[in-house]
């Protein structure tokens, strides 16, 4: 035989291998090593593994390795990685509207937040495919509260603080302007240190995050009144989806589903324990203030809401979910 023939031989031969190299999903998340977050996505991972044999593996980036939530959205999009574990903020990069969900004072409760959210999830994952991801699962962060080192009663102890924002985000910087209060904006990779230095000397998040990130170790006190409530997402770019055999994309949906599931059930009762875990840790928790005080903050959600009509999202989508809720809660009170 030719050395030509038996070059192409080879070439032959080596095809079907190649057509059965795993494809590696790069995965980023700001979430670190051993938290829920990650053990559930390596649970994934297992499981995608397993129902695939083998054809979808995940390499994970966890810990802000890869950066913050917009450099991995950029990294998404130029191919570097494939897949990540997002918050609003990574969320706005990728289809804004989607922010309404973080809209600071809007809703009471996780149940009408997920309610809210699972009557507009096709509207707002079609939104995300435009803006070239596939949602794999929304994920629930939690109440976001603020931690201070000095004691916070009220919007005019907010004034007085330095109040971090994280750089970029158009929803908190909406609640800080209908609050008067003048924030100090920092990557979120850059807080730890300005706390430590003195910089910024309050912050905001879920406790569960707030633990995970270490803040809660240079703060003293936590405001009992959510800003509001955190709503995440795992994506995946729809380039890198949409390449996937049928077969092992239906895998990746279903498993995500199910674990993504399983996350949000762990991570509420997480938060839950994790801010009595922070009051045993010595953190004080203010009392809750008259009913009046929350009322005041529903207005000035509501001004916060309207001054982002136009730049994340149309005012249609905001009379539209702010209808939804006065329904919940117009049945709710009927039923009591």
């Amino acid at each position: 035989m030719t050395t030509s023939k038996l070059a192409f031989a080879a070439l032959l031969l080596a095809a079907p291998l190649r057509a059965q190299e795993a494809r590696v999903i790069k995965f980023a998340t700001l979430a670190p090593e051993g938290s829920t977050w990650m053990n559930e996505m390596q649970g994934l991972a297992a499981d995608v593994a397993a129902r695939t044999q083998g054809r979808v593996k995940f390499k994970f980036y966890p810990g802000s390795v890869a950066g913050d939530e917009k450099d991995v959205v950029k990294k998404i999009r130029i191919g570097q990685l494939q897949a990540g574990g997002f918050t609003g903020v990574g969320l706005g990069e990728v289809a804004p509207e989607v922010r309404l969900l973080d809209a600071p004072w809007l809703f009471r409760s996780r149940q009408e937040l997920t309610r809210v959210r699972e009557k507009f999830s096709p509207e707002l994952s079609a939104a995300v495919e435009k803006g070239g991801f596939v949602v794999l699962g929304w994920t629930d962060l939690g109440a976001v509260y603020v931690f201070s080192k000095n004691p916070i009663a009220g919007p005019e102890d907010m004034k007085r603080a330095k109040m971090w924002i994280w750089e970029g985000d158009p929803i908190a910087a909406a609640a800080y302007k209908a609050l008067g209060v003048d924030p100090i904006p920092l990557s979120i990779i850059d807080v730890m240190q300005s706390l430590q230095t003195g910089m910024i000397d309050a912050v905001y998040g879920p406790p569960l995050g707030v633990v995970a990130l270490q803040w809660f170790t240079q703060v003293k006190n936590i405001y009992p009144v959510p800003m509001a409530r955190s709503t995440g997402a795992v994506l995946i770019s729809k380039k890198f989806y949409d390449s996937l055999p049928e077969a092992d994309r239906r895998a990746l949906t279903e498993l995500a589903a199910a674990r993504i599931a399983r996350l949000n059930e762990l991570t509420d009762a997480e938060n839950d324990k994790a801010l009595e875990t922070l009051r045993k840790q010595g953190l004080v928790l203010a009392p809750k203030p008259a009913p009046a005080v929350y009322a005041r903050y529903e207005e000035l959600g509501r001004a916060a809401r309207r001054d982002l009509v136009g730049r994340l999202y149309p005012q249609s989508l905001l009379d539209r979910v702010e209808k939804e809720l006065a329904s919940l809660r117009a049945r709710k009170t009927e039923s009591r």
